[in-house]
């Protein structure tokens, strides 16, 4: 965070925070989360009432911008949120949750809690196929965490059994545009090619390494492999070097920052660098911009902490 950007009072201050807040989730006026009404709230300026409270004209009902948001009923002030959402947009190789809670003077477990709630805010929800006509898809797949020995453990039920083998994480990255990844319960035809038939377009290039799950992808698609036990890596148009980029950028800032994540959060490290690559310098969004675009995302997504806890 540059100085100009830490100097921001609404990363100081709740109140800049909630009116910066409520600047961006109702450029239209007050929205009510439980009626939809909008702009037809009055404000509660009494002594009594915390600030930014309004009761909807329609129903009746208190609320404030938070309401209904990731922020809800959360003890944790508002300017510290919108802190933490930054800090975590602008490291391209993640922040751990030890170092946030140092820099903005919270606990080790509300700032564990507070990043795995940004992480599940920044999930996507829009899954329609990527790529397209004229369009390249690259998919490949890698594996998190464990040892490299346990690489191919027996998975049953989406775990490795006994908890020592790597989790398999299949992604697609379209060039020049998207990633999309996701934790799968096993590497092979049967659960790679329903994702790929679902979440790429027919008409797409697609391409991947020589591996058995992929060599009938050419009944779906154009398909072109690249042979890497042969030592090929290119050849004209048909490579993976750049989902074999992003997977280098999430394993170095799963392994370097974070060191060791679990099974049943995996799914939400995965979504904060999906959301850091899909909004990245290169395609022309700064910091700034990448943390103001998080920020659309805490809408109904309320978590509590032993869904958290759970996975």
């Amino acid at each position: 965070m540059s100085k100009a950007v830490i100097s921001n009072p609404i990363f100081h201050d709740a109140d800049k925070a909630r009116e910066w807040l409520e600047a961006r989730l109702w450029k239209d006026g007050p929205i009510c989360p439980k009626c939809g009404t909008v702009d037809e709230a009055t404000l509660m300026q009494g002594k009594s009432h915390r600030a930014g409270l309004y009761q909807c004209n329609a129903c009746h009902e208190p609320f404030t911008v938070t309401v209904g948001t990731l922020y809800e009923r959360s003890k944790i002030p508002l300017n510290k949120w919108l802190a933490a959402t930054h800090l975590m947009m602008a490291s391209k190789n993640g922040i751990s949750a030890l170092e946030i809670g140092r820099l903005l003077g919270i606990s080790k477990k509300s700032s564990w809690f507070l990043c795995h709630r940004i992480r599940e805010s920044l999930r996507q929800t829009d899954l329609a196929p990527m790529g397209g006509e004229g369009k390249t898809v690259e998919a490949d797949e890698t594996f998190i965490g464990g040892k490299e020995k346990n690489k191919h453990a027996k998975v049953r039920n989406g775990r490795n059994i006994g908890g020592m083998g790597k989790e398999p994480v299949f992604a697609l990255v379209e060039r020049n545009g998207h990633v999309r990844s996701q934790h799968v319960p096993a590497v092979n035809a049967k659960t790679l090619r329903p994702i790929l038939v679902a979440q790429v377009d027919a008409k797409t290039f697609l391409m991947t390494d020589d591996a058995g799950q992929y060599r009938h992808m050419s009944k779906d698609f154009t398909h072109e492999t690249v042979n890497h036990g042969a030592g090929e890596y290119v050849r004209g148009h048909a490579h993976t070097n750049t989902i074999e980029g992003y997977f280098s950028v999430l394993k170095r800032g799963l392994t370097g920052t974070f060191h060791h994540v679990s099974q049943q959060h995996l799914k939400r490290y995965l979504a904060e660098f999906d959301f850091r690559y899909n909004n990245r310098t290169k395609l022309g969004v700064s910091d700034v911009e990448r943390f103001e675009k998080s920020i659309g995302g805490i809408v109904g997504k309320r978590l509590t902490y032993r869904r958290t806890y759970a996975g």
